[in-house]
């Protein structure tokens, strides 16, 4: 899948395979998991932070980071402001806050669905016109 956003995500922190982080993550720029976290994971404010989860990498916690690729497990509330991918294989079992997201067939969510703001504010539901 191309798009005008389709580019190498930064990389400063890689947790592999067989690593099991006890406890919160936090981290600055790009993290990209391939093992388990047992705890919560998030970074700073920047935009520019991201996390990316492989097919292996789980999360037992909530997840507060501005933009989430996710294509492992997250069972946690899960808060990305600017972005959040859901790939075939990625399974949520929590409330995702999102400012964008894209989701493809095979994605699961168990939770709610929940559109940001810009500035982080939960966004105003919309009527439908009736």
């Amino acid at each position: 899948m191309f798009n005008r956003d389709s580019r190498q995500p930064r990389i400063d922190t890689l947790v592999g395979r067989t690593a099991r982080v006890h406890g919160d993550l936090e981290f600055q720029g790009g993290m990209h998991l391939d093992g388990q976290v047992l705890g919560g994971v998030r970074s700073d404010d920047a935009r520019d932070s991201s996390l990316s989860v492989s097919e292996t990498g789980s999360i037992a916690g909530p997840v507060t980071v501005p933009t989430v690729v996710l294509n492992g497990s997250v069972r946690g509330d899960i808060h990305a402001r600017e972005r959040l991918v859901l790939g075939a294989t990625a399974r949520v079992e929590g409330n995702v806050y999102y400012g964008v997201i894209e989701m493809t067939l095979g994605a699961q969510i168990v939770g709610k669905l929940v559109r940001l703001e810009p500035d982080g504010r939960v966004a105003a539901a919309q009527e439908a016109p009736g």
